[in-house]
C-alpha cells in the first residue's frame, strides 16, 4: 500500500513539471565564439533570450549574418561599443553571425528555436513615437 501512495506522488510530480518545464523554453540558442582571441567581444543573450547583446572595450564595426547559401542577410553599421539585436527579425533556424573589429572577425552562432512574438501597437510608448501625422478633418455637412 505504501509503495503505490509512493508511485502516485512520483507520477504526479512528473505531471505537474512537465508543465512548468515547457513553459520555460527559450526563443534562441547561442553558441558563443570561444577563441581566446574573441575574448574581447562579449557576446550574449538578455534573460528572455529574444535580445543579442554585444560589448566590447573597442569600437564594433559592423555585424551581419551569413545564411546558408554564403549570402548575407543584413548588415548593420554598428560602429560603437554596445549593441543590442532584437532576435525577431530572424526566422526559425541557424544564423551565422560576423562581428567586426578591425582587423579581427568574430563568429558565433544563434539559434532560433520558436517564433519570438513582435512588439505589439499598444505597447509601444509615447517616447518611442518618433514622428506623427497631423490629424485632417473632413466634414460631410453642407455648406451654408
Amino acid at each position: 500500500m505504501k509503495n503505490l501512495v509512493r508511485i502516485c506522488l512520483v507520477l504526479v510530480l512528473i505531471f505537474l513539471l512537465s508543465f512548468t518545464l515547457q513553459a520555460q523554453e527559450d526563443y534562441a540558442k547561442l553558441e558563443k565564439n570561444k577563441n581566446i582571441q574573441a575574448k574581447g567581444l562579449i557576446h550574449k543573450l538578455n534573460k528572455t533570450k529574444d535580445t543579442l547583446i554585444l560589448q566590447s572595450d573597442k569600437k564594433i564595426s559592423y555585424l551581419y549574418s551569413i545564411n546558408k547559401d554564403y549570402g548575407r542577410d543584413f548588415d548593420f553599421y554598428i560602429n560603437t561599443t554596445s549593441y543590442k539585436l532584437p532576435l525577431n527579425i530572424l526566422p526559425i533556424g541557424k544564423h551565422v553571425f560576423v562581428a567586426v573589429q578591425s582587423p579581427k572577425r568574430i563568429v558565433f552562432v544563434i539559434r532560433i528555436l520558436k517564433e519570438i512574438p513582435k512588439e505589439k501597437p499598444s505597447e509601444i510608448t509615447a517616447k518611442d513615437i518618433i514622428a506623427t501625422e497631423p490629424v485632417k478633418v473632413v466634414s460631410a455637412g453642407t455648406n451654408e
